[in-house]
């Protein structure tokens, strides 16, 4: 209902959406909203509301669904029938709450799933980056295969890669790296250069203390526990999604808002918003 009321309003003006919609488990007792549907009732119910959404979604938007294993074979099938299977982008592993079972036939769940996909082929993406987990190291500066041009000048000197590499980086990130103070000449090391000569000096750099995130989101928490809700989402995923895909001033929505991260995330990150709840949390919580 609300979906369809205000869509004309803001219809293609959304960035971005994150939905956690509820879980299509066996029982409901653990929960403050239903999550015991039948596989079709479940399917039904997202299928109703993300082709509606859609519609929200301006053409360099995003859309991110959360689901578990009993889910995300439906949610995958529903995505790729609404969105198109080449607007998928990823599925990005989130930590779920850390539950110790015991007597299971298999291992205990770790993750759910994150579909990010978007509206079409050309959307709106920043990379984003984590806190290296390991220390820094110097690691020599030539990868497998060759290229053209093969020659780089580093540290005022030109250099010419082994034979069957080429240097790692183009000339301009070296020169910004060589700034940073993290590109060196490892005098120790000899190497025979694709010319057949031999050189005494290794160009190296030092790995950034930051690294460039990918679909393992498993470094951070994916549930948070401030306000006793049982699954109110961390905010620092939240802010990887908003900050990934959307700008300041866009607006970001959520229609299973549940605790309400995504809004105060969103709020607090400077974007416009709108949250859609039915549950008596939306007063409670």
């Amino acid at each position: 209902q609300a979906l369809n009321t205000i869509l004309p309003k803001f219809k293609e003006k959304v960035q971005t959406i994150y939905i956690d919609p509820p879980f299509n488990l066996d029982r409901s007792d653990q929960f403050l909203y239903r999550t015991n549907y039948k596989d079709a009732n479940w399917a039904t119910l997202l299928e109703n509301r993300i082709r509606i959404a859609k519609d929200w979604l301006n053409q360099k938007a995003s859309i991110f669904v959360r689901c578990d294993y009993n889910g995300n074979w439906i949610v995958r099938c529903l995505m790729d029938e609404i969105f198109g299977k080449e607007n998928f982008r990823n599925e990005i592993g989130v930590n779920r709450t850390k539950k110790i079972f015991t007597g299971v036939k298999g291992y205990n769940v770790a993750t759910d799933s994150l579909f990010f996909y978007t509206k079409q082929d050309i959307f709106k993406f920043e990379a984003q980056y984590k806190q290296r987990e390991q220390e820094q190291k110097w690691i020599n500066m030539h990868s497998p295969g060759e290229r053209k041009p093969p020659e780089r000048i580093i540290l005022g000197k030109l250099f010419y890669p082994p034979k069957g590499r080429h240097w790692t980086f183009v000339q301009e990130t070296i020169d910004k790296m060589i700034e940073e103070g993290r590109v060196r000449i490892n005098e120790d090391v000899e190497y025979i250069d694709l010319l057949g000569n031999k050189v005494k000096g290794m160009p190296q750099y030092l790995t950034s203390e930051r690294e460039l995130l990918d679909s393992n989101w498993t470094d951070i928490p994916g549930y948070s526990q401030t306000q006793g809700f049982s699954t109110e989402n961390s905010e620092i995923l939240l802010k990887r999604v908003i900050e990934s895909t959307s700008n300041e001033g866009n607006i970001v929505m959520d229609f299973f808002l549940g605790s309400g991260t995504t809004t105060a995330v969103a709020h607090k990150l400077g974007r416009k918003w709108i949250g859609v709840e039915m549950g008596e949390h939306f007063y409670t919580v």
